[in-house]
């Protein structure tokens, strides 16, 4: 008896491994005959794993999608790794803390003492910044997904920061995660054109039950399109710069998807913006490059304050006054 349950538990830890296992290289691994793997299959099943078989010489079996969830194994490490993910989900709080914290404690029940004293060790040594993260509605975010998947049009409604709630009718194309929040990008049929919208800021409504043929774009382009109007949407100072470094090295430094317009092999023009002129000069100080300000007086003052700042400190006094935009100063060494 326990060499059968024992049998049947690595039996289910090989078929968690891969797609498919042919009869003859399961009796291999078990060190049974190919009868004993069909019946050790048939028994799994009556557990309640869903187990497909496919006939012919290329056949062979695999662990299927079910209606329910079936008891998974796992190795130590990936043991490990979900216990301290479902610790970090519920410390981090996106909605789902109580469900988190039960499963975890359902894990640990069962954790061997030495994989709990490693799972203990990692809080242990770990500290988290604590922040204002919004609640995740999982409910929502399943909704979107499968209407994404289903090809289904979608009909919320969307509350902007300081705005009344609209009504969009909108074809999902994909859903972004960046930092806390969770994006979708979206054809908008009333608006013929493309938009991003959070997810915490949308409002369900009852499935349309209507399809549409999806659009083919480039997860790069999709990513790329919806960091920029996220970055864009949240400024609110503006600046366009000449910067005497060749474009392709520009972008590789500022990482961010801002407009870079190359001008020659060794300038370029940037658009972009910031919601701190100041971090924003300072930022940009770490291009280790010339930069001319064409627009944005906002930007030219934040320069103007960062380099009195700078000339202050290097000079290791106050004497030398703080300079406003356009104004040059002389240093005699």
């Amino acid at each position: 008896m326990w060499e059968t349950s024992a049998r049947l538990l690595e039996l289910l830890s090989l078929l968690q491994l891969k797609r498919d296992w042919t009869s003859a290289e399961l009796g291999d691994r078990l060190g049974v005959s190919a009868r004993t793997v069909r019946a050790d299959i048939g028994k799994l099943r009556s557990l309640g794993y869903p187990i497909d078989a496919r006939p012919g010489v290329a056949g062979g079996y695999r662990l299927a999608a079910g209606t329910t969830m079936p008891p998974l194994l796992l190795d130590d490490d990936e043991a490990v790794a979900v216990a301290v993910g479902l610790g970090a989900v519920a410390a981090w709080r996106f909605g789902i803390e109580e469900t988190s914290l039960t499963a975890l404690a359902k894990l640990e029940q069962v954790m061997p003492s030495h994989l709990r004293r490693r799972v203990e060790a990692i809080r242990e040594t770990t500290s988290i910044v604590p922040g204002t993260i919004p609640p995740l509605d999982i409910s929502a975010l399943g909704a979107v997904a499968t209407a994404i998947r289903g090809h289904e049009r979608l009909r919320f409604g969307y509350t902007k920061p300081g705005s009344t709630q609209q009504a969009r009718h909108v074809e999902p194309q994909r859903l972004l995660s960046w930092g806390p929040f969770w994006y979708l990008f979206a054809w908008d049929l009333d608006r013929e054109d493309w938009r991003v919208f959070r997810i915490d800021r949308m409002t369900a409504h009852p499935p349309t039950g209507a399809r549409f043929r999806a659009r083919v774009i480039a997860e790069e382009a999709v990513v790329r399109h919806v960091v920029r109007r996220i970055i864009e949407a949240g400024w609110k100072y503006r600046a366009r710069l000449l910067v005497h470094a060749p474009a392709a090295t520009v972008a590789a430094k500022l990482v961010i998807p801002i407009d870079i317009e190359p001008i020659d092999a060794h300038t370029c023009r940037v658009d972009i913006g910031s919601d701190d002129p100041d971090a924003l000069a300072l930022w940009l100080t770490q291009l280790g490059t010339d930069i001319e300000v064409i627009e944005g007086d906002e930007l030219r003052a934040a320069f103007a304050r960062l380099t009195s700042r700078f000339l202050r400190a290097a000079a290791g006094t106050d004497a030398i006054p703080t300079l406003q935009p356009g104004q040059v100063l002389t240093i005699n060494p």
